[in-house]
């Protein structure tokens, strides 16, 4: 079923603020308490058992959900509610509550589980605020290296590390065939066929191929930098919502589902710096990958 993002019609009656300023701070503030609780969960759990043991399936073995990421939603819907209590929400692990304000929270509480389960320090808590379904600000929290990535419309994109703020802006890359291109793998294996065979019509024309396993840091890095486009099909809303006003706000130019399509439509999502988003549109487009890919 596709989320609900907003309640139309009861905005006129209410003094909501719609700032993409406020919004994005508390995107901040929230994820970086989410993934504070997040980095102790796991200690304590660790301290026990491996992590893994603490992990059950979605959609398939492949997919995995721990019972940190289902406590982190919980806080972070809570702490919403109390913050904005006539704002809607849609969360990976199921938290959802109708907008009556036009603002709806998309929450991510963990991206990148599998990471986290391995210990590679790539996961993250990605929080996005929409207005009418056009997301406004949000926020990224790489909860294993605590960088903090976030942007709100008209406000720009900062990265902060270690008490530095940095004013993010995309790579100017102009050539595909020296672009360094982010992307994923569903967890669907008739997906992952068709995305393996879309990937042999591109990498031949790039760079090379990076595969980092957090849609929303694939984002922050077409955000900052450090690749120059990412695409992936059948990503959900919670996973790019955040990670896309970072990049938009970087400068780059977004191909992206409305909010509200599930990702088992199979859409395209594709990110680049403004510099060389037409050819590799192009690239992409002569490889079949603009069309959705089958489930």
């Amino acid at each position: 079923m596709a989320p609900s993002l907003q309640t139309p019609g009861t905005i006129g009656a209410m003094n909501i603020d719609y700032e993409p300023a406020i919004l994005r701070d508390i995107a901040v503030e929230t994820a970086v308490a989410a993934a504070e609780r997040i980095s102790q969960k796991r200690e304590e759990l660790t301290a026990k058992a491996s992590i893994r043991d603490f992990a059950t399936s979605k959609s398939s073995a492949e997919d995995v959900v721990t019972i940190v990421d289902t406590l982190a939603e919980d806080f972070i819907s809570d702490r919403l509610a109390t913050l904005r209590p006539e704002d809607g929400m849609i969360g990976e692990e199921g938290s959802q509550r109708p907008s009556h304000s036009g603002v709806s929270w998309v929450v991510d509480p963990i991206d990148g589980t599998v990471n986290f389960l391995y210990g590679i320090p790539e996961y993250a808590v990605s929080i996005g605020a929409a207005v009418d379904g056009e997301v406004v600000a949000g926020a990224v929290v790489n909860v294993a290296t605590g960088v903090i990535y976030s942007a709100g419309s008209g406000l720009g994109a900062t990265r902060q590390c270690d008490g530095q703020i940095t004013e993010l802006r995309c790579s100017e890359a102009t050539d595909p065939s020296l672009s360094l291109v982010a992307t994923g793998f569903a967890y669907s294996a008739a997906r992952r066929q068709a995305q393996a065979q879309l990937l042999t019509r591109v990498l031949p024309h790039v760079r090379d191929i990076r595969r980092i396993g957090a849609a929303a840091l694939d984002l922050c890095r077409v955000a900052e930098g450090s690749v120059d486009a990412y695409y992936e099909h059948g990503i959900n809303c919670w996973d790019y919502a955040a990670g896309l006003v970072i990049a938009q706000e970087a400068g780059a130019v977004a191909l992206t589902p409305r909010l509200s399509t599930p990702g088992t439509a199979g859409e395209l999502s594709f990110v680049a710096a403004a510099t060389v988003v037409e050819p590799l549109k192009k690239l992409l487009s002569d490889a079949g990958a603009l069309s959705p890919l089958g489930r």
